[in-house]
């Protein structure tokens, strides 16, 4: 059986520099790799289930959208193969009201939230005038399990209405309802950040929640600012979930508190911001896969002992 160490499975198109970028670092570090995509998954698939191709790890991007990666995902999990952010791990993960209860049991901040069942489970629900009064106007709505880039997401909302109104949209999901977070201003710049826990390492960045753009984080301007406590959350979040590889976004606000806005994203958006406005640094980019590279050769050490 010809064997690789790391295969990456990805069909979004945004994906393709990212992923080509991976495959050369690694390559120049003596690694072999493999790239599934939807024009070979079915072949790969065949070769796996005949035992003529296998991989020491995987990086699946792929199968939140195609469920042929997902079942290839968990043939290689059966042979042993390693999948980085392992698919019961992510189901846990990408709760909204499941992380925010274990968030808050770790002692990391939340926005003020009220969780609601699905529709299909209770077609009432209580939400008292004081619920209302501590959330503020706006607040925002989230549908729990709907993920990826803010889909289902009011981020406006005003009234008990509109609740009812999302609610109905997604009625077999929970919803969890939140106040809106204002971030403080540090040096003319929002206080908000995304911060990637990357295969075992914390790497935080400027992210505005408006414009969607980032800026590079310097270690200088975490020291001058009291930012510390990024990384302290970000490694506590990894701690809980269990996963390899995701960002989540924290707010230092207006009330002098580091909160936790946006759970855990475990599809990073990986687009290159020299490409791509609203993308990540490049610089970030290539911290990401050299963390990726240490992650797979300190794997292939081990189990090759």
């Amino acid at each position: 059986m010809e064997k690789f160490d790391l295969a990456i499975a990805y069909v979004w198109e945004y994906d393709k520099d990212f992923v080509e970028l991976a495959e050369a670092r690694l390559q120049s570090a003596g690694l072999s790799t493999f790239i599934i995509t939807e024009h070979n998954i079915h072949e790969i698939t065949e070769l796996v289930q005949s035992k003529k191709i296998g991989f020491s790890l995987l990086l699946d991007r792929a199968w939140d959208v195609d469920t042929n990666f997902e079942a290839l995902g968990k043939m290689l999990h059966r042979r042993k193969t390693y999948i980085l952010n392992p698919y019961k791990a992510v189901h846990h993960a990408i709760d909204k009201a499941t992380m925010h209860l274990e968030f808050i049991t770790a002692g990391i901040n939340t926005p003020y939230s009220l969780i609601l069942p699905p529709k299909s489970e209770s077609e009432e629900i209580f939400i008292s005038l004081s619920d209302i009064a501590i959330l503020g106007r706006p607040f925002i709505i989230k549908p729990c399990n709907t993920t990826g880039g803010g889909v289902g997401v009011v981020t406006g909302a005003e009234s008990l209405n509109e609740i009812l109104d999302e609610r109905h949209r997604c009625g077999n999901d929970k919803y969890i309802i939140q106040e809106k977070v204002y971030p403080a201003l540090i040096n003319g710049r929002r206080a908000w950040f995304r911060c990637f826990w990357a295969f075992g390492k914390v790497i935080s960045v400027w992210w505005d929640d408006l414009t969607h753009e980032y800026q590079l984080l310097s270690q200088d301007e975490i020291e001058t600012f009291g930012l510390k406590k990024l990384k302290s959350i970000t490694k506590k979040i990894a701690e809980i979930t269990q996963l390899d590889f995701f960002s989540t976004e924290i707010a230092y606000t207006t009330k002098n508190r580091f909160v936790s806005i946006d759970y855990v994203n475990d599809q990073c958006d990986m687009r290159i911001q020299s490409i791509h406005r609203d993308g990540v640094p490049d610089m970030i980019i290539e911290d990401i896969i050299a963390s990726l590279q240490r992650f797979v050769i300190h794997y292939k050490h081990k189990h090759q002992l």
